[in-house]
């Protein structure tokens, strides 16, 4: 069987990185694929998710934004660290769960196809920032998260898996936001395994 590496990148309380490991522990992603989390990787020293990720004896690293001039030098010394995690230096996937930077073209092509984004919205609704307010104030119905391949065109990419959520009459940005996130740690998981079982 050969191994799998999955890395994951974060900004905050990696919740989503949380429910990832949650996953690969319980249902046993080791021994069903050989594949495992080795490592994650954030862009904010502070980032709370670091903490509980070394409390699972996960390898952490931490690349702060604020040390470079520029996107692109950020970017080659977070691809630096990435591939550093693993002895070929190439990650079978890279998971991104609530890192907050746009990543350059290069970055992105450098891991064409193996990099996952988390999106709070049923895409293409919603791309970018204040996704639960803007559904919101359109009326929506419905809104929910989207799981989907990374490219250079932000928040678009391949739909792995979606969740749908509905919009209650007296729903706050918060009260959606936090409904969503429940499903999002539910179907993130889902789409790496999916993709695992077809590697």
């Amino acid at each position: 069987m050969n191994r799998k590496s999955i890395v994951v990148l974060i900004s905050g309380s990696g919740s989503n990185m949380q429910a990832i490991v949650r996953a690969a522990q319980q249902r046993q992603w080791e021994s069903r694929w050989g594949a495992r989390v080795v490592g994650v990787v954030s862009n904010r020293p502070e980032a709370p998710g670091l903490s509980w990720a070394r409390d699972q004896g996960l390898v952490t690293r931490i690349v702060d934004h604020k040390a470079y001039d520029g996107r692109e030098a950020f970017d080659a010394a977070l691809r630096e660290v990435v591939d550093g995690l693993v002895p070929d230096g190439r990650p079978d996937l890279v998971v991104l769960a609530g890192f907050m930077r746009i990543l350059t073209p290069g970055f992105v092509a450098h891991y064409e196809g193996r990099m996952l984004n988390i999106h709070p919205s049923l895409l293409p609704a919603f791309p970018g920032l204040h996704t639960h307010r803007r559904a919101i104030e359109a009326g929506c119905r419905f809104a929910g998260a989207t799981v989907h391949r990374v490219t250079a065109e932000l928040d678009h990419g391949e739909y792995l898996e979606q969740a749908v959520v509905p919009v209650l009459p007296d729903d706050t940005p918060e009260t959606l936001a936090a409904r969503v996130l429940t499903q999002e740690h539910l179907i993130y998981p889902r789409a790496i395994e999916r993709l695992l079982a077809s590697l």
